[in-house]
């Protein structure tokens, strides 16, 4: 499965942390209707089992919306669901070994901060980067924030798509014009919202309007 840039337009990623009673697949179900364009399953917590029954359910359910769906790390996962590829990030596994246990039609995102760092995936056959934290998240705590600059520089530097990703709202997602990105990667944005369904339909919106050259 290609990586096309317009896939990349609203990247969800999901996060059980503001389930509230639903189950993740309602809410991941919500993101689409919303116009979701691409879901990554990022699961820190559950067991092996139950993250690959969720697993092949969500695949099925962007099956039916036709929207790409990634797994967050692991690979074995990925494989066992047939998922549309693997995000990996920099203490994971490395993209050329991703690619060798995946296969040449999967898709590859790898996350990136640094300009070295961005070559260094692409070289090794990564479809896509995820590069952030754009602005400061509480999602991931871990996540140091990189310059709109160094963002620049990054989509400037390779030929794949780059997505920004890291404490983008729709209060600030126009701070990311012109900088080169075809897209941006949510959590909170979509998961933490009361109304799935019309934050994802907002933040299309705006992405779109942010994409524009």
């Amino acid at each position: 499965m290609n990586c096309k840039k317009e896939d990349l337009l609203l990247y969800a990623v999901t996060d059980r942390s503001w389930l509230n009673g639903e189950t993740l697949y309602a809410q991941v179900e919500k993101a689409l209707k919303g116009g979701a364009t691409f879901i990554q399953l990022r699961e820190k917590n559950l067991d092996v089992k139950s993250f690959q029954e969720e697993a092949a359910a969500i695949k099925e359910l962007c099956c039916s919306y036709k929207v790409p769906f990634v797994i967050n790390d692991s690979v074995e996962i990925a494989l066992a669901v047939d998922a549309d590829g693997v995000h990996v990030g920099q203490s994971d596994m490395e993209a050329g070994d991703v690619r060798t246990k995946l296969g040449p039609d999967k898709i590859i995102g790898v996350s990136a901060q640094t300009v070295e760092q961005a070559l260094l995936a692409e070289k090794h056959g990564a479809d896509y980067l995820g590069v952030g934290a754009v602005f400061s998240t509480d999602s991931k705590a871990d996540a140091s924030n990189i310059s709109h600059d160094t963002l620049e520089a990054i989509c400037r530097a390779v030929k794949i798509p780059v997505i920004a990703i890291g404490g983008i709202s729709k209060d600030n997602i126009m701070q990311l014009k012109g900088r080169g990105i075809c897209g941006i990667a949510v959590i909170s944005a979509i998961f933490a919202q009361k109304d799935l369904v019309q934050a994802a339909k907002d933040l299309k919106g705006l992405a779109a309007q942010m994409v524009k050259e």
